[in-house]
């Protein structure tokens, strides 16, 4: 700032205040915000291995009413922090549920043997849900037949192992693609930032409404769901 003078040098050491003021306020408010809880009463998270490892006494002080943890993804992945984050949310009485990431290049019924063999058989947990997303799937695209066919595989076996429909986690990439919702009759979860899902055959029963929330107990940003009264 050589040859600068004392009031330019004020000025903008006052606009960079002022900046960063406001983005400490914009992080604040993202990383904070959740829709109504007058409107939507029941909230939480859904969290993997990426969140390292969870303070699940912390969380359910934080206004968490479930969660759902990462359990597998395709035929040969299971999550290392799954059966710590079921114990943990079991032990803290925080209602749980599993979900698996499906991959299409890998056959459906040797995704759900991976899903099976990596889930407890539990009555009391929230029903499991697929997720279905484009983003971060592998590059084949198969006709849509052949994808509800293999879809229709993994929930028939999910099914009869967990005892409960299951749920499809939806992404609007996936849907898009392959109309999966109109397809297939079961209860959707949509994912969509900040405002309702405007996408899906139906209405939905779960939106994930952020992927930036802050929760006691868990580092970093967390997926924030809210369940449809």
């Amino acid at each position: 700032m050589q040859g600068w003078s004392g009031k330019a040098k004020n000025r903008l050491m006052l606009a960079l205040a002022a900046s960063a003021l406001a983005f400490a306020l914009v992080y604040a408010l993202v990383t904070h915000w959740a829709p109504s809880r007058s409107r939507y009463p029941v909230q939480g998270v859904d969290v993997s291995q990426k969140q390292g490892r969870i303070n699940w006494a912390a969380v359910s002080s934080d206004e968490i009413n479930f969660a759902y943890l990462q359990a597998t993804e395709g035929a040969d992945f299971h999550d290392t922090t799954f059966q710590k984050n079921w114990e943990g949310t079991e032990k803290n009485h925080i209602r749980h549920g599993a979900y698996h990431v499906f991959t299409l290049c890998r056959l459906a019924r040797d995704q759900a043997s991976n899903f099976i063999a990596h889930v407890p058989r539990d009555a009391a947990a929230l029903p499991a849900a697929l997720q279905l997303r484009l983003q971060g799937n592998c590059d084949d695209r198969p006709d849509r037949a052949v994808v509800l066919k293999e879809i229709a595989t993994f929930v028939q076996m999910a099914e009869a192992h967990t005892g409960q429909a299951i749920i499809l986690y939806l992404a609007a990439d996936f849907d898009n693609y392959y109309d999966v919702s109109s397809a297939i009759n079961r209860k959707l979860w949509l994912r969509s930032m900040a405002v309702p899902p405007s996408f899906g055959a139906r209405g939905w029963a779960l939106w994930q409404a952020s992927a930036l929330r802050r929760v006691a107990g868990i580092e970093g940003p967390v997926n924030w769901n809210v369940v449809r009264p």
